[in-house]
């Protein structure tokens, strides 16, 4: 025992006790334990329970409601279409459904529609749990219903019995009805009944309607296997998948249906690629049938569907009451004229030359009449809202001239660039006429639709400026359309009459946009009332509308190209056509268009063949589709009073923006005391600022500044220094007050005296004008310059100075227009070759002729040249002194070289 004083310590037990707290906490965890396990248990057997009073819920609830609503396989009731003035114009309804018994369903048909809406079909009662799981799962991700996951059975339970809500009580009923259904029906019934019930758009319900509607075929077992996938890519969106409305996109989910096929093993790979290659189409005769407003409501059942959120089922069975903005007087007026065969070119066969019209009102943007195409049928390709178009010149207004004057720049009567030239990257248009007129107002190039000046205005603004412009006015334009190119309405997708429509009733309505729309009001079965939603907005300023009305005014009157369209009416508008590209037939077209509007409506015309190839394209005059807007508005607007064009408050009116004349005798001399050049020419107007341009001999072109501005009628330029440098002038007379300019004056030239880089003098040239050229007379294919009547030759133009001697007179011989004429200088005389100059009768001619003799008398040293700069026409060919020979009209002067008179654009 160990003595108690040791420093070893004790060593003692101690028995830790749980604190009092862990002691209750671990008891309650013992207890909790079970209790949960005896819950779990319990909850188990009361779910079971639960879940077994569900399904016999289910069960009884599916077969009450199949009992109590097994009528309703007919159909519900109609909806009523009403005109502008509330009076019936139409009827919606299910008239277009063919019953088919199980035995005449191809097996290939019902492979298809399984594939695509139910692999799992011949598997579950009704319900396929597996793939409402996956919709879950998806509408989860989503955050919405967005994943049906119904078994074929469910949709027909879903389509006979219930609405198309996604809620989940709907979803519960139309398990229980799909339940009771296949506890009811066979398989093959239930498929059956579904091929038998559903839509297939176009009013088509059925497989066997849709088969008549799409294909003609009257016998399912005669369908190929591109038509049973084409009609098993249908029901997922009648509106967008079927092959009438919208060729390619029923092409890309027949795709789909195809290749779900190939890998449940329904067909083989080659079928499937044989099948997906085929290009749909539209049969010759239709199930459908022509009826009076047909093209106007079948866009009615359209638009019920796009701006008022109603699938066409429920428009069809729904007992509606639709109200539209339809004129009946003017829509029968339309399908009257389109009727009428001599408005149209003729066919060789049964492809016709098709067109469509559509004419909406300024005021709201309402369509007032439709016509689809000359035969359309109901469900058929709406040629006015569903077929884009390539719209020539008639697009010129919108890309290039309106946001022109909207950016500020530009006026009516600016002028504009009308010069053949290349542009980056290879393009290179021509004016249809062949004439180039070097400058023209924009009036003038709108009115006579001169291609050169739309494409240059649109290189001015710039292409994106424009676009955004064009986007502004509801049309979209494609990624691809960022050229020069769209100047000429060469759009990859193109437009379609209604976009053209809608655009061009911006500028009859002062700038603001109005959404073209035929349905003012829907009124449900229930009386609750929607309402259409215009969202009018302005586009461009009351300036730009009004100046380009003014404009396009001028498109219809005598000499523009679209005088067919006047009648007794204030109206505006513009032509356009597409060229034919095929070879040999380069001066036929494509596609005539007419957009034009009077105060109240605006209509769009087009013309031209669904295909066009050497047998189907246009020949009719362009002005053709003018003559249709005519007859149509003309007739359609009889009874209602005259109105004009009103010019908004505070826009500046047109003969406030006319341009100064421009300078035509600018002359230019090299002061021999000072060397300086010195400019001249006569006033055009009291406070006008003349503008001058100068380029020397190794410029192509004028600097895009000018070299001064004044407004005086003289200046003194002593930049121009550089010895033997040749430099040429040019004036631009404008108004201060508003930027209009005139027409480019004539061109002078001088050269400065002094040793050229080959150490030669090079004398120097006389201002003044060696003889005077008529500026030219306007006619048909514009300008023509002038002749000189008299007979007598004009002043040769030397090309090299005379050799040796002294300058003696030299006499004048009638000139043979053969030959090179020889000029006798004195003792020695110089020879004088100018290919070009004018023969002996100086009067103007196209082809080069030779002058013979100098002028009498001493000559004084240099002179210089002028030409117009705006030549409109080619020359006409003229005669030389004996009569045979065609000549051209010089001017003269001594030694050093000579600039003939041409009038631009030859």
């Amino acid at each position: 025992m160990a003595d108690s004083g040791s420093k070893t310590p004790r060593k003692t037990t101690v028995e830790k006790k749980p604190a009092a707290g862990a002691a209750k906490k671990k008891k309650k965890q013992g207890f909790s334990a079970g209790k949960v396990i005896f819950w779990m248990l319990a909850a188990a057997a009361l779910a079971a329970i639960s879940a077994m009073g569900v399904y016999i819920f289910v069960i009884l609830n599916g077969n009450k409601i199949l009992q109590q609503n097994i009528d309703k396989l007919d159909f519900s009731e109609a909806s009523i279409i009403y005109d502008a003035n509330k009076q019936e114009i139409g009827v919606l309804k299910v008239e277009n459904r063919i019953n088919v018994e199980p035995n005449e369903i191809p097996p290939l048909m019902k492979q298809a529609f399984i594939a695509t809406e139910d692999k799992r079909f011949e598997d579950h009662t009704g319900v396929d749990f597996l793939g409402i799981g996956r919709a879950l799962v998806k509408d989860v991700v989503a955050r919405s219903m967005v994943e049906g996951g119904s078994t074929i059975t469910q949709q027909l339970a879903k389509n006979v019995f219930l609405n198309a809500d996604k809620t989940f009580f709907r979803k519960a009923t139309e398990m229980s009805i799909a339940v009771a259904l296949e506890q009811q029906k066979t398989k093959d019934e239930i498929l059956t009944m579904y091929l038998n019930y559903i839509l297939f758009g176009n009013q088509a319900y059925g497989v066997k309607a849709a088969s008549k509607v799409y294909f003609n075929v009257d016998k399912l077992e005669d369908l190929k296997l591109w038509q049973i996938a084409t009609l098993a890519a249908i029901p997922k969106a009648p509106s967008r998948y079927n092959p009438l409305k919208d060729a390619e996109k029923s092409k890309e989910r027949r795709g789909v249906v195809l290749k779900l096929m190939q890998e449940q093993g329904y067909i083989t790979e080659a079928q499937r690629a044989e099948a997906a290659a085929v290009d749909y189409e539209p049969p010759t005769k239709t199930a459908g049938t022509a009826g009076r407003n047909q093209a106007f409501i079948d866009y009615v059942l359209k638009e019920a569907q796009t701006n008022f959120n109603l699938t066409e089922d429920e428009v069809n069975r729904g007992g509606l009451k639709i109200y539209t903005t339809l004129n009946q007087n003017a829509q029968q007026i339309m399908e009257q004229t389109y009727a009428n065969a001599k408005f149209f070119q003729k066919s060789p066969d049964d492809q016709i030359m098709q067109s469509s019209m559509v004419i909406l009102d300024n005021k709201d943007g309402g369509i007032v009449a439709m016509v689809g195409g000359r035969d359309y049928m109901r469900g058929g390709l709406n040629r006015a809202t569903s077929a884009p178009r390539q719209p020539g010149s008639s697009f010129k207004p919108l890309i290039a001239y309106a946001p022109a004057i909207e950016a500020g720049k530009y006026t009516p009567y600016s002028m504009l660039k009308d010069e053949k030239q290349t542009y980056p990257g290879g393009y290179s248009p021509r004016n249809y006429d062949g004439v180039y007129r070097g400058q023209v107002t924009m009036t003038e190039a709108v009115k006579k639709s001169i291609n050169m000046p739309a494409i240059n205005t649109l290189q001015e603004i710039g292409v994106s400026n424009a676009t955004k412009f064009v986007e502004k006015l509801g049309i979209t334009l494609d990624a691809q359309d960022r050229n020069l190119a769209i100047a000429l309405g060469g759009l990859t997708k193109g437009t379609t009459p209604l976009q053209m429509a809608q655009a061009y009733s911006a500028f009859a309505n002062a700038g603001t946009l109005h959404t073209a729309h035929a349905i003012t009001s829907i009124v449900e079965s229930d009386g609750t009332e929607l309402q259409f939603k215009d969202e009018a907005k302005t586009v461009m300023s009351a300036k730009t509308a009004w100046y380009m009305t003014e404009m396009m005014r001028t498109v219809v009157e005598p000499g523009g190209t679209g005088a067919a369209a006047k009648f007794e009416r204030p109206v505006a508008g513009k032509t356009g056509s597409t060229q034919l590209d095929l070879k040999g037939l380069e001066k036929y077209n494509r596609d005539l268009w007419f957009v034009g509007y009077t105060p109240e409506w605006t209509g769009a015309v087009w013309m031209g063949f669904d295909k066009t190839d050497s047998k189907h394209y246009v020949s009719m005059s362009s002005g053709s589709a003018g003559v249709i807007f005519k007859e149509v508005m003309q007739k359609a607007l009889a009874k209602r009073p005259v109105t004009q064009f009103k010019k908004p408050s505070g826009v500046p009116d047109l003969k406030e923006e006319l341009p100064p004349k421009g300078v035509t005798d600018l002359k230019a001399e090299v002061n021999p005391e000072t060397g300086f050049v010195n400019l001249s020419w006569s006033s055009v107007g009291e406070g006008i600022t003349y503008q001058a341009f100068r380029k020397d001999s190794t410029m192509a072109d004028y600097p895009a500044e000018p070299l001064f501005s004044t407004q005086s009628t003289s200046y003194k330029d002593q930049s121009a220094y550089t010895p033997g440098m040749t430099y040429t002038y040019m004036i631009v007379a404008l108004k201060p007050e508003n930027g209009a300019e005139g027409a480019k004056s004539n061109e002078a030239s001088v050269t400065i005296p002094g040793k050229t880089e080959n150490g030669k003098e090079e004398p120097g040239k006389e201002a003044g004008e060696t003889g005077k050229e008529d500026p030219g007379k306007e006619g048909e294919d514009g300008a023509v310059p002038g002749t000189d009547g008299d007979g007598t030759a004009q002043p040769g133009t030397g090309t090299k100075p005379g050799a040796g001697g002294t300058t003696q007179p030299g006499t004048t011989k009638p000139g043979t227009g053969t030959t090179p004429g020889t000029e006798t200088d004195g003792t020695t005389g110089g020879t004088e070759e100018d290919a070009g100059s004018a023969g002996g009768s100086g009067d103007t001619g196209s082809s080069s002729g030779t002058d013979t003799g100098g002028e009498t008398g001493t000559k004084t040293p240099g002179s210089t040249t002028t030409r117009p700069s705006t030549g409109t026409a080619p020359v006409p060919s003229g005669t030389s002194g004996n009569g045979k020979q065609p000549a051209e009209r010089s001017t003269g002067g001594q030694s050093g070289s000579s600039i003939s008179v041409m009038p631009d654009g030859t």
